[in-house]
């Protein structure tokens, strides 16, 4: 049987705040508005550091929910950043292509995760309701510094112009190392699968 918990966590408030940035983050950078951008971008990176400092260090603000809520918010984030500042001719094309399959894939198995966790009759009420928990989600640790060195690239190519080094081979550098957390991040959800998910259970 699913877990009920309170969903109204300062923690998952903060992770849907970081969501709500995200396309605000976009239309600056397609604007190409950097400098603001780089603020709105800190303010998303510190709701980050907030919601999960907050989780370790108070269990009553812990959720299965934000398990997920959580990687989904950096995914959201992450994958508008990569989108916006590939039109702004800042990332390479087929990075954030790699980036964006990477994470459809991890959103889909969420979603999977949560239908084959749930228990029968499964409806659409019971599948949205934010209120019972059935999985907790553990991301790998490569995953975790996949992340990263996503948003460092990300924080490096917001700064490019505002500092003149958009041509830099450091910047070229950290494309390749962020390709190659992807595809190592990839792998170990490959590999390790059902590690990854903790069903809850009465």
């Amino acid at each position: 049987m699913p877990q009920y918990e309170n969903p109204w966590t300062i923690p998952n408030m903060l992770s849907m705040t970081r969501i709500g940035l995200a396309p605000v983050l976009g239309y600056l950078i397609i604007e190409e508005d950097f400098n603001i951008a780089l603020g709105v971008f800190a303010l998303a990176g510190l709701t980050d550091l907030l919601d999960g400092f907050i989780a370790r260090n108070w269990a009553s603000q812990k959720s299965a929910l934000g398990s997920a809520l959580d990687p989904l918010a950096d995914k959201i984030l992450i994958s508008i950043l990569y989108v916006s500042l590939t039109y702004a001719d800042l990332i390479p094309v087929p990075l954030t292509y790699m980036i964006i399959s990477r994470d459809v894939m991890l959103i889909a198995a969420v979603f999977y995760v949560r239908y084959r966790t749930l228990p029968t009759p499964r409806t659409l009420a019971k599948y949205f309701n934010p209120c019972y928990a059935t999985a907790r989600l553990k991301p790998t640790f490569i995953s975790k510094v996949n992340t990263a060195v996503q948003l460092i690239l990300v924080a490096a190519s917001l700064a490019a112009p505002v500092f003149n080094y958009a041509d830099s081979i450091y910047l070229q550098i950290l494309w390749c190392c962020t390709a190659f957390t992807t595809a190592a991040s990839a792998y170990s959800y490959y590999h390790y699968g059902q590690k990854t998910v903790q069903v809850i259970k009465d």
